[in-house]
């Protein structure tokens, strides 16, 4: 089974017939609908497991009042984003690729996830020798704000499945960024963030002691 979730609705080309697609799942806030409100894509044929009995305004699947404004300024977002999708990946994709090359500059790190196949507003990149959360907080405190995992897991310090499954080892999975690019950043956004993250990088493998012992050579680097 196929399925595709809300990261690359409105980011990248969908299309559910041509890319054979099972099921696909979408939050409205992913492209500037409203919070609270998605929709769910099943094709004919595939049996779905009532979440909640009874509504039959929800072919008994969910009982519940249907959040009719909701739903229609998501239509209304979707709508728009996909008709804008040109434009925006190609605004985003330069910036994107900017920061992927100011931050591959830093000793040691590695972008996760093909440099060209990805989507124009995503950056994933591991850092040896430092912890993921300890990145995350000093960045917070220079006011960009990312993450080390998916939206979905930012409460858990366990590393990222995702990465642990492509082959990245526990102790570099630990130490990730993820960066969800807006379609208001700018050039001068760009350098900041490149300039930001590899002073914070620098500052925590300076007292990081799985640092010193890669440096000193009593462990082997990976990255």
């Amino acid at each position: 089974m196929k399925s595709v979730r809300s990261a690359e609705v409105t980011h990248i080309p969908v299309n559910v017939v041509d890319d054979n697609i099972d099921m696909l799942s979408a939050s409205g806030h992913k492209f500037h609908g409203p919070k609270g409100v998605g929709f769910l894509y099943v094709k004919k044929g595939i049996k779905v497991f009532n979440l909640i009995e009874g509504g039959a305004q929800e072919r008994n699947r969910r009982a519940g009042t249907e959040n009719v404004p909701g739903i229609a300024a998501m239509a209304t977002a979707l709508k728009e984003s996909v008709a804008n999708l040109d434009s925006y990946k190609a605004k985003l994709t330069p910036v994107r690729d900017k920061i992927i090359k100011g931050i591959g500059e830093i000793p040691h790190s590695a972008l996760n996830g093909d440099a060209e196949s990805r989507v124009p507003s995503n950056i994933n990149y591991c850092f040896e020798g430092i912890e993921g959360e300890s990145l995350l907080l000093l960045l917070d405190d220079k006011g960009i704000a990312a993450s080390s995992g998916s939206a979905c897991t930012s409460g858990s310090l366990d590393p990222s499945h995702v990465l642990l499954a492509i082959g990245r080892i526990h102790d570099v999975a630990h130490g990730s960024l993820r960066l969800s690019l807006g379609e208001d950043i700018t050039d001068e956004d760009a350098d900041y963030i490149i300039k930001s993250v590899r002073e914070v990088v620098e500052y925590l493998r300076g007292f990081s002691p799985v640092w010193r012992d890669l440096v000193a050579g009593k462990k082997e680097f990976i990255l």
